[in-house]
This record gives structure tokens, sequence and C-alpha cells, in this order.
């Protein structure tokens, strides 16, 4: 392990947060952003087979526990709050189709979003305010948030499964219908790579 490696592995241990490629470079001096990125890919090899890995996520980086062991650390503790089915259905119509307005959620559940839900989503820190449509009544719109990536294990969203393998899972069936109510379609939202973000 050289010199910049050890840095960057104490940097990250050190920090509250996440640490992007950028803030390294700052944070060490101003280095040669590649030569951080080789030093974290480094890294991240050194730790493949340990009990801690050096991931990225939303192209931050930081430790984390490895997945076999999660098991071990997790505390026995009552959950507080589950996410409703509503919250559940509007966290995927966000992820896949951000950014999004409330409107635009209500039209592909075809019901009905309750602010508590947007409200819940944000508190679990895994859905964030993007900014406002540019469109007569200027609509807030939604995105995920680095949060969410981290919490479900994406590196990015083209890691969020395809639409395939939620409608193998079940888990397209209560959107699916709605939509199919609403627009009188049963094709269902269209399975196209270009679907994932809305640009309206």
């Amino acid at each position: 392990m050289n010199a910049l490696e050890r840095s960057i592995e104490g940097a990250l241990f050190a920090a509250e947060d996440p640490m992007s490629v950028d803030a390294l470079a700052s944070f060490l001096g101003d280095i040669d952003k590649s030569e951080v990125r080789a030093a974290l890919k480094a890294l991240a090899s050194l730790y493949e087979g340990r009990g801690i890995h050096l991931v990225e996520r939303a192209k931050r980086w930081h430790f984390e526990t490895a997945p076999d062991l999660a098991h071990l650390l997790r505390k026995e503790r009552e959950q507080l709050r589950r996410l409703s089915r509503a919250a559940t259905e509007v966290l995927a119509i966000i992820a896949y189709h951000e950014p999004v307005s409330r409107a635009e959620i209500e039209s592909i559940r075809g019901v009905q979003t309750s602010g508590g839900t947007l409200d819940v989503l944000m508190e679990a820190g895994w859905v964030k305010i993007a900014g406002r449509r540019e469109v007569p009544g200027r609509p807030t719109i939604y995105a995920t948030t680095p949060e969410f990536l981290d919490h479900f294990g994406l590196s990015s969203r083209r890691d969020l499964p395809g639409i395939a393998e939620l409608r193998a899972t079940g888990l397209l069936d209560p959107v699916e219908e709605a939509y199919e109510e609403l627009t009188g379609d049963e094709s269902g939202p269209v399975d196209d790579e270009d679907n994932t973000s809305r640009d309206a």
C-alpha cells in the first residue's frame, strides 16, 4: 500500500460522510484526480475479501460491512416505521421516472398521493425536492438521493432492477393495475430504458 492509498484510507475512515473523488483530491492537497481514482480502485481490491468493503455509491466512496456479515451486526430492535404500500409505490415511481412531480406520480398510480407519503420518504432521506418543473404552476419535482442508493446497495440508478425483474416478483402489480385503470391500456408502463427518466 503506497502513501496515497494510506492517506485515502485514513481520510475515508475519519470522514463522517462518503467522499467523492473531487472531495478526496481537494482534501489531500489538490492531488490529480486520476491518481485518486487509481488509489481507490487499488484499495477496493485490497478490501474485497475482508469484513469491510470499500464501495462507491452515487460517485461517493465509503467503507461498509461486507454484505455476508450484515446479519451479525444488525441490532435486534422493533422497526418503528414500515413503508406503507402507497409509499413503496411512490418510491418506485420516483426512482424509475425521476425527476417527477406529484401530479405525474398520481397519473401513474391512478390515485391521489398524500403529502404525508412524500414526507415519510423525505424524512427517511431517500427522496428530495429536485427543483420545479418549468411549466405553468411550476410544480415541485422529486428525485431519489445518494442515501437511497446506499440503503439499497446500488452504485447508481442503472443498477435498479429491470421492468421484467420487477414484474416477475409482483412488485409492479399495484402500479400496473392503477395504470391500466387510468388509461385502459392493458400493456402497462412501457419497458424502455428511455422511460427511466421523465423530462416533460
